[in-house]
């Protein structure tokens, strides 16, 4: 019996240091862009949704089970803001615009009038920004905004806040040289 116990002992002893959680969070310090990290820092109930959204990708993804040519690197790259009144949508690629990552409100779980709100654009321009760096590592974008929601100058504030360096940002929003007919006023 008492072998039994010492080498139950030893066997403990041995698996303690693996199982300490300091050894993890030092393990989650050291990389610094995973996508995993990234979500940690985002509130509560975006968390929710985004883990409920990838587990229903996983799932898809079984079924249809697609072949993928290999993982290319992109240190350039452009992000395409389009902040309408009612939504924001983060898009980024790479110089030929192909579509790396990308974000909108209503992916991160934001509804109605919250959508158009900086802070959602600030949210998901950290998610599509840690998707993009952590799969094709993405380092620098031109910028280009289109639309005049209240979501394209923060968004524009988040890439360089979350390690994208910008070389250029242009205004895409189209502007009409008196076309069309304006629409009649909006009675409330």
């Amino acid at each position: 019996m008492s072998e039994e116990v010492k080498k139950e002992e030893e066997v403990i002893e041995e698996v303690a240091p693996i199982s300490k959680p300091t050894d993890m969070s030092e393990e989650k310090e050291s990389d610094a862009f995973s996508f995993d990290s990234a979500i940690e820092e985002l509130p509560e109930e975006i968390k929710a949704k985004l883990e409920k959204n990838k587990i229903a990708r996983s799932k898809k993804k079984l079924i249809k089970k697609k072949k993928k040519k290999g993982v290319k690197s992109v240190k350039s790259g452009s992000a395409h803001i389009q902040a309408s009144y009612n939504n924001t949508i983060i898009t980024l690629t790479d110089k030929t615009g192909n579509v790396i990552s990308w974000a909108s409100a209503g992916l991160a779980g934001f509804k109605g009038a919250k959508k158009a709100t900086p802070y959602a654009a600030q949210i998901i321009t950290k998610i599509a920004v840690q998707k993009a760096k952590e799969e094709y590592g993405l380092e620098e974008v031109d910028v280009f905004v289109s639309g005049v929601g209240t979501g394209r100058e923060s968004a524009v504030r988040a890439l360089n806040a979350n390690g994208l360096n910008i070389t250029a940002i242009k205004d895409k929003t189209p502007v009409p040289h008196n076309g069309c007919r304006p629409k009649k006023p909006r009675r409330v």
